[in-house]
């Protein structure tokens, strides 16, 4: 249609100058014959030598809360004398922001360097990205424009911060994952009082604490029966942590606008349990998908770090059709929560390397989520109560 619409404006001009010229003013005529003729060919040449001497870059915060805006700093470069016409930038946003980004033209006659300003809309938590998808060299005649051959910038990834619920101590989900820790602390108590009873030394579960240990190992139902403070090893320590697991899986066959938001709500159900959990002083295991695709896990028991290992994971972009491997990460564990956008068929890649089912549960996105297994599935309704499916 745009070309359609240049042809009919020369077509216009050609035939004004035609009857200017042979009913009109003939002389006057032959000017203006020779300016439509020339015109274009110095347009021509300006639109073609600016091909090769713009340069755009922009900058942009990492990181935006949601429902704020993001401020995209872009800046365009010239080199040599000639003069720039009309440069047109057209900039883009991935499916978490506002898809209401209009292209930018601007003209550099006298300058080397223009800068400009765009705000988009963060409307969705998750990990998105901004980027200038082309960059033209136009005509001052509107007839022409060509495609810049310098390099465009490089996209850079933008994570929108979810508001992160105040899930309720109530919850039955918590409340069942506090049941189980402290059913694996009574456990090793009488582990550790057995060995302790057949050896003089601490067994291979505990030993006195020392200085430097972190807290999270203490056991304080054994370290108040001892009289004294006593620590898990590695081993024990971990077993007793329950562990969550983020699958951010994305259908292919879904439209990325769509599967945004069901992201979001899983990003915001897992750090609302998470952030529970520890500010509780439950001490926990995440388990998530970097974006090399390897498989990450992390101790956290500082109430501090959730807000950060959320920051690390608004970093990662969602590589569609893909799961969390958890074919390296096996291990003995007291309780397993799975948080997936999808607990279909093939959510059974994830769930045969869970060697403990029987205190396994997986968090789902609604109500309505499907689930293919036969573990308890839970979801985050409207109050911030986790309920079952």
């Amino acid at each position: 249609m745009k070309h359609f619409k240049s042809i009919i404006s020369v077509l216009a001009v050609a035939f004004l100058v035609y009857i200017f010229t042979f009913y009109i003013d003939g002389e006057m005529g032959i000017i203006l014959l020779a300016f439509v003729a020339f015109a274009p060919l110095v347009s021509l040449f300006i639109t073609l030598y600016a091909r090769n001497r713009i340069k755009v870059s922009f900058s942009c915060d990492a990181y935006v809360p949601k429902g704020s805006k993001l401020i995209v700093d872009v800046k365009v470069e010239k080199t040599g004398v000639f003069p720039v016409s009309i440069v047109e930038i057209c900039p883009y946003a991935t499916e978490i922001f506002a898809q209401d980004i209009k292209k930018r033209k601007l003209s550099m006659l006298n300058e080397n360097k223009r800068r400009f300003r765009l705000e988009v809309d963060a409307l969705v938590g998750g990990n998105g990205e901004i980027g200038i998808k082309a960059v033209y060299s136009c005509g001052f005649l509107g007839f022409m424009k060509f495609a810049v051959k310098t390099p465009l910038p490089q996209p850079v990834s933008v994570g929108v911060i979810p508001p992160i619920p105040e899930v309720k101590s109530s919850t039955q989900l918590f409340r069942s994952i506090a049941d189980v820790v402290l059913t694996s602390d009574d456990d090793e108590e009488n582990d550790t009082a057995m060995l302790f009873s057949a050896n003089t030394s601490p067994g291979y579960e505990h030993r006195e604490y020392e200085q430097g240990d972190p807290l999270k190992r203490i056991n304080w139902k054994l370290s108040s029966k001892k009289q004294k403070l006593m620590v898990r090893l590695d081993e024990a320590a971990a077993s007793v942590q329950p562990v969550l697991i983020l699958d951010l899986y994305r259908n292919g066959a879904i439209p990325p606008v769509n599967a945004v938001r069901g992201e979001e709500q899983l990003i915001r159900s897992v750090f609302g349990l998470l952030d529970l959990l520890v500010k509780q002083g439950i001490a926990c295991n995440f388990v998530y998908r970097t974006s090399t695709g390897e498989t990450a896990c992390e101790s956290v028991d500082n109430p501090d770090y959730p807000n950060q290992l959320l920051l690390k994971i608004l970093a990662i972009k969602v590589v569609p059709d893909k799961r969390i491997d958890l074919s390296h990460n096996t291990g003995s564990f007291c309780a397993c929560v799975v948080a997936t956008t999808d607990a279909g068929p093939g959510f059974s890649e994830v769930t045969r390397y869970i060697e403990e089912p029987d205190n396994t549960s997986i968090i789902g996105l609604s109500i309505a989520s499907v689930n293919s297994t036969s573990f308890k599935m839970w979801y985050l309704d409207e109050d911030n109560n986790f309920k079952l499916v």
